[in-house]
């Protein structure tokens, strides 16, 4: 297994599912490009690193991925606050339709920090992103380490023979009404299709309580995804 340094730091990561309202779609060319260049201005002061994605449902515009440090118990307040204070002049422009978030921690199912783990701050970015919720069963919790782990391997198995999808996996036990986020970058969506398919299959699937909805969104540099 091709693994790396495990990261020490903490990183909290949250993504926004964002709709334009009508007064945005009024407004002509050089007011829409003011808006853009000052709120991608304070989305970036929000955290230490953002992205912006074009949505590709019918009721999201825009998705928007920050991602920060979150060693400090303030971490997260902080990053919240601002975030909130970026979006609050522009609430007659924009509306969040959703949003899901979570910390990052080191797997209890693998020793070691797999390379197909996503870096949140990394400058590249692949052609797409896929974002859903996850819980599982009481039953899974209730099964002993051995089970969970036999299972987990099968899981991870599938997962490395696509070793050109990567995946980022947030805990939101307690946060949100989801126990994961998980998180894929793929540059061929019908590869991860395959993917998906091919996890069903496998015996874990039985302890799946919850894994939809799924935002599946393209990416752009933020001031061409703007600009569309």
């Amino acid at each position: 297994m091709d693994t790396t340094e495990e990261i020490s730091h903490r990183t909290l990561n949250h993504y926004a599912m964002l709709a334009f309202k009508d007064a945005y779609w009024s407004l002509n060319a050089d007011e829409r490009a003011d808006f853009h260049k000052k709120w991608l201005s304070a989305l970036n002061a929000s955290a230490k690193k953002t992205d912006i994605y074009q949505g590709t449902e019918h009721d999201v515009d825009l998705i928007v991925w920050s991602a920060l440090t979150a060693d400090n118990n303030q971490d997260a307040a902080v990053f919240f606050e601002k975030f909130a204070k970026a979006m609050a002049p522009y609430r007659h422009l924009i509306e969040q339709k959703d949003s899901l978030w979570g910390f990052t921690r080191p797997s209890q199912y693998s020793k070691a920090r797999s390379k197909q783990e996503i870096d949140p701050f990394s400058d590249e970015r692949k052609s797409y992103l896929i974002i859903y919720p996850f819980s599982k069963t009481t039953e899974w919790y209730l099964m002993s380490r051995e089970a969970r782990q036999g299972m987990m391997n099968e899981h991870i198995r599938i997962g490395k023979q696509y070793e050109e999808i990567t995946q980022l996996l947030l805990y939101s036990f307690g946060l949100q009404n989801q126990e994961f986020v998980v998180v894929y970058e793929t540059d061929e969506l019908t590869r991860f299709s395959d993917l998906v398919n091919e996890l069903r299959d496998t015996e874990g699937r039985r302890y799946t309580l919850r894994d939809t909805p799924l935002h599946t969104a393209i990416y752009h540099p933020a001031k061409e995804t703007l600009d569309l």
